[in-house]
């Protein structure tokens, strides 16, 4: 299955072929920043199940991800892994954004304080364990 999206102008739209790896919800303080959001909602693919078109950007956040963005428009669509292995897919940037749904939380030790978290999923204080 090929699932596709974009940013908020268009500029830049990407495939993402296969089911993730995993669907999860980030609450670290990176993604907090980097989106500009409580958490960062993102569906794991292997990078090389991605393709990409348009003019994007990139931020080296630490020394393992890069944020990848539309230059035009500014909307954030992935976290890149340096590597080279795995890229985190923002949900709400496919086309049918309701295409996955999220299994688990983490980095649950660094939410937002008022954000309650009642949906019944799997929390991890932090990464999830080996």
């Amino acid at each position: 299955m090929i699932r596709e999206g974009g940013c908020l102008c268009g500029a830049v739209r990407f495939k993402a072929e296969g089911e993730p790896l995993n669907v999860r919800i980030c609450h670290c303080r990176l993604c907090q920043k980097a989106m500009g959001s409580p958490y960062f909602a993102r569906a794991q693919f292997d990078q090389r199940a991605l393709s990409v078109e348009g003019d994007t950007g990139r931020y080296v956040s630490s020394e393992n991800i890069d944020r990848v963005f539309c230059k035009r428009c500014g909307t954030r669509l992935f976290s890149w892994r340096r590597n080279g292995t795995l890229a985190g897919v923002s949900l709400t940037t496919f086309d049918d954004r309701n295409a996955f749904a999220p299994t688990e939380h983490i980095w649950v030790s660094e939410k937002v304080a008022w954000l309650k978290l009642d949906d019944g999923l799997t929390q991890y204080q932090g990464t999830i364990p080996a």
